[in-house]
């Protein structure tokens, strides 16, 4: 059972929790004190153990071992089920590509399931140890939730304050570099806002369910944790907003620039067109062609060509097209 049991505690009900061994766990009764068992259900083993130890229904199995779920809340046999979503603070990962915690609680059980570590979790396996854990399912949950939205404000601050960077630098920074980190911020706030959205809603769920071991302080907490997280989901709004407005900019000034080089040459042509046309039209070999027998014609042809063109400048300002 070590290989896929990731934590298995019974909570003395005072802050803290004494971990048990499996004949411990199989033994359990709910008169002992509250159970939490935390599974990676990812091995193998954690499937077959719900099926034939746990005592749970197959909608609830379901819930603990699906592999993609987006976050949500909802009640079952007089207890939750939730799916909940953490950032991801394991070294060398993106934060935008959130670890799920799954959860099946009652009064007298917690049963948990993850893929991925998930450091909130291990928040409250270290105030257990100090005996400052949580006492109740209840407080469980509206301490997880907690930690989780906490985890959050980091790799929100970050984005905000990389968008700010990227407003400043908007004039005097590499465009192509400025595009791709504007796209970075933009996606990054976007995969976020993508399971925070919901997870506020399963947050409002809980805190609205009237269920009866769950009490008013708990209930007062999660709504707290959940109005927290509606301040996040508006700022993400606002960074993606900003990140869009300073990609429009950076579009609009390029746009600008390709237009003034392209208004330059066209210039330039409408300059050139009429003397290229004169020195194309004197330059065929065919007899006639006058001048061909003055010293001066060259001199008097430049001379035309150059009026031609003063002509076509004056014209140009005269239009202000200059």
């Amino acid at each position: 059972m070590d290989d896929f049991l990731v934590y298995g505690m019974l909570l003395d009900g005072k802050g803290g929790a004494t971990p048990l061994s499996t004949t411990e766990i199989d033994a359990w009764q709910p008169a002992q004190g509250l159970l939490w068992l935390h599974f990676d259900y990812s091995k193998p083993g954690t499937l077959t153990w719900l099926e034939e130890h746990s005592g749970l229904d197959d909608i609830a199995i379901a819930a603990l071992v699906a592999e993609d779920t987006r976050p949500r809340a909802t009640s079952h046999n007089g207890g939750l089920l939730m799916a909940l979503r953490g950032v991801n603070m394991n070294p060398e990962a993106d934060p935008e590509d959130m670890v799920s915690i799954r959860l099946c609680v009652n009064e007298h059980r917690i049963i948990s399931s993850r893929k991925r570590r998930l450091l909130s979790v291990d928040d409250i396996v270290r105030s257990f140890k100090e005996g400052e854990g949580p006492e109740t399912s209840a407080e469980f949950i509206a301490v997880l939730c907690d930690r989780l939205v906490r985890r959050m404000a980091g790799p929100i601050d970050n984005a905000e304050d990389k968008v700010d960077e990227l407003e400043e630098s908007l004039l005097t920074s590499a465009r192509a570099r400025l595009r791709s980190e504007l796209g970075q911020v933009r996606r990054q706030s976007i995969a976020l806002r993508r399971y925070l959205a919901p997870q506020r809603e399963a947050l409002n769920w809980v805190q609205s369910e009237r269920l009866p071991w769950f009490g008013d302080e708990q209930r007062l907490r999660v709504r707290e944790v959940g109005d927290r997280l509606a301040q996040y989901i508006e700022t993400l709004d606002s960074i993606r907003e900003r990140a869009a407005v300073s990609q429009e900019e950076l579009v609009n000034q390029i746009s600008e620039e390709s237009n003034s080089r392209m208004y330059v040459l066209s210039i330039v042509s409408a300059i050139f067109l009429p003397l290229g046309f004169a020195t194309g039209l004197l330059g065929i070999n065919v007899g006639g062609i006058p001048g061909a027998e003055n010293h001066y014609a060259f001199a008097i042809f430049i001379a035309i060509l150059v009026g031609l063109a003063g002509g076509l400048l004056v014209f140009f300002r005269y239009k202000k097209w200059l």
